[in-house]
Parts: structure tokens; sequence; C-alpha cells
């Protein structure tokens, strides 16, 4: 099964009222997120990682974290604008800024990047249930993913509640024990 979720914002901004397939970048993953996922995911103790992450990775205990599942956020959290081609103008403050076109390319970009993400986790046996969080905001946008797992979210499931960032969540499987 494969869920995707989004709030009203990111929705709006990727026209998905009309359908995914506009949401679908022409030339596909940038070049920076292919070179991140070149060589897939894999199992570090119980927690899914980036193959490459896992090389440098010395348990996947909690550590600091409320969870198992807290810990692969934070190992597998990324900011797209890092990855993908997209002008970010600075304040004088220092905070960064990026127009909603450009918002709409990080979304679409971590959209397409979840789905490869969730493609590689159904090549194990037995496959693996993964859920990615994709979010744009004037500021930022980040991608991050963990196993699904019961009672243990790190995201708020009405996703209406992002005011700021558009959101979207795609989940592949149920919860497991």
């Amino acid at each position: 099964m494969l869920t995707v979720q989004m709030n009203d914002a990111a929705a709006v901004l990727l026209g998905a009222w009309a359908g995914l397939a506009p949401t679908q970048p022409p030339q596909g993953l940038t070049a920076g997120l292919r070179d991140l996922t070149a060589n897939g995911i894999a199992l570090h103790g119980d927690a899914v990682v980036l193959t490459d992450t896992a090389r440098h990775l010395r348990d996947a205990g909690t550590g600091g974290f409320i969870d198992l599942t807290a810990w692969e956020c934070s190992v597998n959290s990324v900011h797209l604008e890092d990855f993908v081609p997209v002008p970010v103008d600075v304040l004088d403050d220092g905070e960064p800024v990026i127009a909603e076109a450009d918002q709409r390319l990080l979304l679409a970009q971590g959209l397409n990047l979840a789905l490869h993400i969730c493609h590689l986790g159904r090549s194990f046996e037995p496959p693996l249930q993964i859920r990615c969080i994709v979010s744009a905001s004037t500021t930022n946008g980040t991608f991050r993913f963990h196993r699904i797992r019961a009672g243990q979210q790190e995201h708020n499931p009405d996703l209406d509640r992002y005011t700021v960032e558009k959101m979207i969540v795609i989940d592949t499987g149920s919860p497991s024990s």
C-alpha cells in the first residue's frame, strides 16, 4: 500500500487536485539527489538509513533521542536546497528566503525522492515499511525518512496544523511492531 498525504498548502502549490502527474519534474531527480541515493538504503540494526550513511555510523542506538524513529529522522534528514539548484536569497538578518516557485520545485523533488526511497524499501524481503516526510517553506526544504513503527511518529498527523510549511507524508505499508 502506498499512501500520500499533503496539507492543503502543498496540494495547492503542486496542483495535486488535478493529479500527481504535474508534480513530476521533467528530468526526474536532480543529479545531487541521484548521487545521494546512488548506493541505495540499508538496514543498520533495526533502522533504515542511506547505505553511504551506514558506513559512517557506529551503532543504531537512540543516543539522546526519544526513540529509534527520532534517531532515524535525524540521521536521514537532508536540506533539499543543498541538492536541488534553487536560488536562496538572504535577508540582512541572515534569514534565507526561497520563492514560492522554488518551494514547488523542492516539494516535487522531495516527492520524487520519497517515491524512490519507498521503492528501494520494497525491494527488501520482507519489504520495509517506510515513511518519508517532505516539507518546504520560505526558508528551506527538508526531506527525512524512517521505518514505520507503531506508536512512533515524527510529525503531527493533521498536516494542516503546519501553517508555515507545505507538508507531504508518504507511507509504504502499515506500522510494524
